[in-house]
C-alpha cells in the first residue's frame, strides 16, 4: 500500500517535473520573440542558448524548495497559486542576477515578459491536473472512502489535510451539509452531494466506508439525529472533537484527532465563551494551590490554569499515583510551567499548615472530597472528617495567610440533601459563608451536578457493563441528572472565580436533565448494539441516600444574573454564627452515626436521611417495649 502510495506520489512529481522544465525552458524564447516582434537579433539570441538552461534548472530547484511538487494540485487553492507567484518570482530574481554578474547579454524587459508567461503556463498546467487528476488509475483501489458530514470551516480543514498527506488511508467522496444553498455546490473541487437527510443514499452510490462528522460547534440533539442515521448506513462512523479538547494546542484538528461519537457528543450544548481577560487577571502569576489535584475536577483545573500563566501551580493530593500521572502529564504539555508536588491529606491540620507556610498561595481551588454516595452513607463519620473538616483546614489556612480568593467545588446534592454526602457539602457552604464572612479572603462555592468521565461517574460504569456483554443496570427508569463534561465544568469554575466578591455560591446552566435509561441506551446504540435486545437493562431500586431528581436550589433560594449568560448567584441564607459553631464543635467530638445525622439535620432543615429515620424508628420501637 505504502510502496503503491509512493510511486504514485513519484509519478505525479515527475509529470509535474516534465511539464515546468519544458515551460522554463520555452518561456525565456518566447519572451524574446515578444520582446523583438518575432525577429530576434543575434546578440540577443547567442544569450538566450546560454539563459535557457540557467533558467530551466533555478526554476526547477526554486520549484522543489517552495514545495511546488509535494502539492495535491486537485484540491489547489489561492494559496497554491501564490506559493506559484512567489516560486516564479524567486526563480526569475535568481536568473537575473546569475545573467548579470556572469555578464549574459538579455533586455531587462525580458525577465518581466518571462516571469508572467512562466506565472501563466505553471498556473495552467496545474489547472488541467486539478480538473482532470480525478479519473487519474495512480490511486490506489484500497482507499477508505469518506464522506464528510459539514462542509464549513472544520469540514475544509479536514479535506485539505486528507488529500495532502501522502500516508492517508482515505479517499473523499465528498461532503453533505444541511445548508440548502451549498448541496449541489463544491468545496475546492469536492462536490457537496446533499444534506443529511441523503445520507443512506450517497453511501449506497458512492461505496462510502466511513463516515466524518466535522461539525465541533453543533449541540447534542444534531449530532444525535446524525447518528442515528449515520449508524444505520454500516458505515464507521467518526467524529471531530469539540472546540474545548484542543485548546492550547499548538497545531490544528485533523485526522489524528478524530475518534468515534462518545456520550458528551449527544449531550452537547452550546460552547461556553470565556473572558480570558478577567480569568488571567485573578490567576497569571499567582501561586496557585490545586486540592484533589489527582481527581477528575482537580486534574482538569490543572490543565486550564496552566494555559492561564499562573506562577507556581501546587498539586496537591493523598493518592502519589494520581498526583504523578498528572505532574508527568503537565510536564510535557506545558514544559515552562512550574509545578510542585505535595502529598498531603486536607485533614492533617499540621501538615497543611507547612504547605501554607511553605507556598503561599495566593488562590486555592478546592476540589479534594469524599463524593460516592452510597459509599459515604454507610461511613458517616469519614464523610463529615474529610469533607467539612479538611474544607475547614484549609479554608481557615487561605484566611490566616491572607489568600487571595478560594473557590470551592460544591455539588447540587448539597441541595436538599438526601445523602450524607450532599449534606457535607452543604455544611461546607455554611461554613465558607461564615469564615469568607469576617476575612479578606474571597470565599466562593460552585454548585454544579454530575460530570460526565469523573471517577465513579455512571458513564464508565455503563461502558464495562456493555463491555462485558451486560446487563446495564440502572437504578430507576424516572431517574434523572444534570450533566456537565469535566472541561465544561472547569471553564465554569475558573469564570466564576473571576467574579467573585466573597460569599457567593455560583450555580452553573446545567441544561435539560436527562434520564439515566436514555443515557444507558444511548450508550450501547453507541457500541454498534441494541438496547433490550442485545443487551439488556435491568433496574435495581434507589440506593442509600439517592433521590430520583437532583436539584440546584431549595423552595428558599433565588438566583441572580451574573456578567456570564451560565453562571448564576443564589441567594444564600447564612446559618447563625454560634448555632453553626456549636454543631461544628459537636461533629468534631463525635463518631457516633445518630448524633452526626442529627447534627446535619439541624444545620440543613431540608435534609431528608432515611437512615436517620430507621434510626429514630428503631429507638421509638425499643421505648414501646
Amino acid at each position: 500500500m505504502k510502496q503503491l502510495r509512493m510511486g504514485a506520489g513519484f509519478l505525479v512529481d515527475f509529470r509535474f517535473l516534465l511539464v515546468d522544465a519544458i515551460i522554463l525552458l520555452l518561456m525565456p524564447l518566447l519572451s524574446l520573440l515578444i520582446r523583438f516582434d518575432g525577429a530576434i537579433p543575434p546578440e540577443w539570441l547567442s544569450g538566450a542558448y546560454i539563459l535557457l538552461p540557467v533558467y530551466m534548472v533555478t526554476g526547477l530547484l526554486v520549484f522543489t524548495l517552495f514545495g511546488l511538487y509535494r502539492r495535491i494540485w486537485r484540491y489547489a487553492r489561492v494559496r497554491d497559486m501564490n506559493a506559484i507567484i512567489w516560486a516564479v518570482t524567486v526563480a526569475c530574481a535568481a536568473t537575473y542576477l546569475i545573467a548579470f554578474f556572469a555578464r549574459i547579454p538579455m533586455p531587462n524587459s525580458v525577465y518581466i515578459i518571462s516571469w508572467m508567461l512562466t506565472v501563466a503556463g505553471v498556473g495552467v498546467s496545474r489547472l488541467v491536473f486539478k480538473v482532470n487528476l480525478g479519473s487519474s488509475t495512480d490511486i490506489p483501489d484500497d482507499l477508505k472512502q469518506v464522506l464528510i458530514v459539514g462542509a464549513g470551516a472544520a469540514g475544509s480543514m479536514l479535506m485539505r489535510e486528507i488529500e495532502q498527506n501522502e500516508a492517508a488511508t482515505m479517499q473523499l467522496v465528498g461532503f453533505v451539509d444541511d445548508a440548502p444553498a451549498k448541496v449541489g455546490k463544491t468545496l475546492a473541487g469536492v462536490p457537496i452531494l446533499g444534506t443529511t437527510k441523503d445520507i443512506a443514499t450517497i453511501t449506497r452510490r458512492q461505496h462510502v466506508d466511513e463516515i466524518i462528522l466535522a461539525m465541533p460547534s453543533v449541540d447534542g440533539t444534531v449530532i444525535r439525529r446524525i447518528a442515528d442515521g449515520c449508524r444505520r448506513t454500516g458505515c464507521d462512523v467518526q467524529i471531530m472533537p469539540e472546540l474545548y479538547e484542543t485548546v492550547g494546542r499548538a497545531t490544528s484538528v485533523g485526522v489524528r484527532d478524530l475518534r468515534h461519537i462518545r456520550i458528551e457528543d449527544l449531550l452537547r450544548r452550546e460552547p461556553i465563551h470565556l473572558d480570558f481577560d478577567k480569568i488571567t487577571s485573578y490567576i497569571a502569576g499567582k501561586t496557585v494551590l490545586i486540592t484533589g489535584a489527582g481527581g477528575s475536577i482537580g486534574s482538569e483545573l490543572a490543565r486550564q490554569i496552566s494555559r492561564v500563566g499562573a506562577r507556581t501551580i501546587i498539586l496537591l493530593g493523598r493518592g502519589e499515583n494520581s498526583i504523578y500521572q498528572i505532574h508527568q502529564e503537565l510536564k510535557v504539555k506545558y514544559p515552562d510551567q512550574d509545578y510542585r508536588t505535595v502529598i498531603a491529606n486536607i485533614t492533617d491540620r499540621t501538615r497543611m499548615q507547612e504547605v501554607f507556610d511553605k507556598f503561599r498561595p495566593q488562590v486555592i481551588f478546592h476540589a479534594a472530597a469524599h463524593k460516592h454516595v452510597p459509599l459515604m452513607e454507610i461511613q458517616p463519620a469519614e464523610a463529615v472528617h474529610n469533607n467539612v473538616f479538611g474544607t475547614k483546614n484549609v479554608a481557615e489556612l487561605a484566611d490566616a495567610h491572607h489568600a487571595e480568593i478560594f473557590v470551592m467545588i460544591s455539588t447540587d446534592k448539597a441541595v436538599n440533601p438526601t445523602s450524607v454526602m450532599g449534606a457535607t457539602k452543604r455544611a461546607c457552604e455554611l461554613l465558607l459563608q461564615e469564615i469568607g464572612s469576617h476575612s479578606q479572603t474571597k470565599f466562593v462555592t460552585t454548585r454544579f451536578g454530575n460530570v460526565l468521565g469523573s471517577r465513579g461517574s455512571v458513564v464508565p460504569l455503563f461502558e464495562k457493563q456493555i463491555a462485558a456483554g451486560g446487563p446495564v443496570t440502572v437504578t430507576h427508569p424516572e431517574m434523572t441528572r444534570f450533566f456537565m463534561t469535566i472541561p465544561e465544568a472547569v471553564q465554569l469554575v475558573l469564570q466564576a472565580g473571576s467574579q467573585a466578591e466573597g460569599g457567593e455560591v455560583f450555580l452553573f446552566d446545567m441544561g435539560e436533565p436527562v434520564k439515566i435509561k436514555d443515557m444507558a441506551c444511548d450508550l450501547i446504540r453507541l457500541h454498534g448494539l441494541e438496547p433490550g435486545k442485545d443487551i439488556p437493562i435491568v433496574y435495581t431500586g434507589l440506593r442509600p441516600g439517592e433521590k430520583l431528581y437532583e436539584e440546584l436550589l431549595t423552595k428558599k433560594e433565588g438566583t441572580t444574573s451574573t456578567k456570564h449568560k451560565k453562571i448564576f448567584r443564589a441567594q444564600i441564607h447564612p446559618l447563625d454564627s454560634t448555632d453553626l459553631a456549636q454543631s461544628i464543635d459537636t461533629l468534631r467530638h463525635t463518631r457516633d452515626t445518630k448524633t452526626i445525622l442529627e447534627t446535619l439535620r439541624h444545620m440543613i432543615p431540608t435534609y431528608q436521611s432515611k437512615q436517620l429515620e430507621h434510626l429514630e424508628g428503631g429507638e421509638k420501637a425499643k421505648d414501646k417495649i
